[in-house]
């Protein structure tokens, strides 16, 4: 390595800094340098209130930013917009529910390995199996204990693609109807 190699640090996304640059020109360029990234992520609710307090929980965790929006459309805009690294979604939204948010994202090469968590008031038996099935990692019921969501939201950010595909398969082969 030479000693122009060393000098230079990677900060991120492929900006560099020189060694000696300062804190405050990292910032500049959005990154700090020997910092992690914080990881992103979106929250999808029609309420204000729960979206106050998902976005409380999860960034007192250190390590997310959050993103909002308050219906199904503006919620994929924000994923395509935003890519965040993880989605929390409600059920029932105005124009477009929680279900369909998740069935868009799996159903899109490019995001179908986004971690997605369907935080609903909805707990019967079929509502859950509907979002299992529409491709959601976990489904939590509101109200909600901060220190579920936080493990859960761990537990979904650590599923690799891999997984998270021969689950989704797992759960297609069960729900075919055996041939007569």
């Amino acid at each position: 390595m030479s000693i122009r190699e060393r000098e230079t640090i990677v900060v991120g996304r492929g900006c560099r800094a020189m060694a000696g640059q300062t804190v405050e020109t990292a910032e500049a360029v959005g990154v700090l340098v020997g910092v992690a990234a914080h990881k992103k992520v979106l929250v999808i609710d029609d309420n204000p209130t729960i979206v106050e307090l998902i976005r409380h929980t999860v960034r007192m965790q250190g390590k997310y930013d959050v993103v909002v929006a308050y219906d199904g459309v503006q919620g994929l805009e924000c994923f395509y917009n935003e890519h965040p690294d993880c989605v929390i979604v409600d059920v029932r939204m105005p124009r477009m529910d929680g279900y369909q948010v998740v069935r868009c994202i799996r159903g899109d090469g490019a995001s179908a390995h986004t971690p997605l968590i369907i935080l609903s008031a909805m707990l019967e038996d079929d509502e859950q199996l509907t979002g299992i099935l529409s491709g959601v990692d976990e489904y939590l019921a509101k109200p909600f204990k901060p220190s579920v969501l936080c493990a859960t939201l761990e537990r979904v950010m650590r599923i690799t693609p891999t997984e998270r595909e021969q689950r989704i398969e797992r759960l297609a082969a069960e729900e075919i109807p055996p041939e007569v």
